[in-house]
């Protein structure tokens, strides 16, 4: 395990959460792989439980997932994944590919937001499908 990874940048002692894409990504993940596909207080090696809590507000907030409750003791739950949030885990399941986008977002300085991620991954998919129909049609 590296590194505590942290998300808050301490402006005269206060604290400014900042979205997390890979991070986000890691909670889809973990919410798929859930048995009831619901997450109760989560754990995720090298983020904080505020990093976790406050990009889980940001996917219910995105419509990503079902929902999310926290309770004074500073429990939450995090509810399954909506379709939308499915099919954006789906495009950016595979590690190889996730690499690739962030790759391809980097070497165009563009905004690392869903929409732009989810352009990028449904282009990445149109050619790699676009790749495997012309194999097909010209190896029959």
């Amino acid at each position: 395990m590296g590194a505590r990874k942290t998300h808050r940048n301490d402006v005269e002692g206060e604290r400014v959460m900042k979205r997390d894409m890979d991070l986000i990504r890691l909670i889809l993940l973990e919410i798929e792989k859930a048995e009831e596909n619901e997450v109760e207080n989560m754990n995720i090696d090298g983020y904080s439980k505020e990093d976790i809590v406050f990009n889980a507000k940001l996917l219910k907030q995105n419509n990503m997932i079902e929902n999310f409750e926290e309770d004074v003791l500073g429990n939450y739950y995090i509810g399954s994944l909506t379709w939308g949030g499915s099919d954006y885990l789906d495009s950016i399941r595979d590690n190889s590919k996730w690499k690739r986008i962030k790759s391809v977002i980097k070497e165009k300085a563009l905004p690392f937001t869903f929409d732009i991620v989810k352009s990028v991954a449904t282009t990445i998919i149109a050619a790699t499908a676009e790749g495997i129909t012309n194999s097909i049609l010209h190896n029959p």
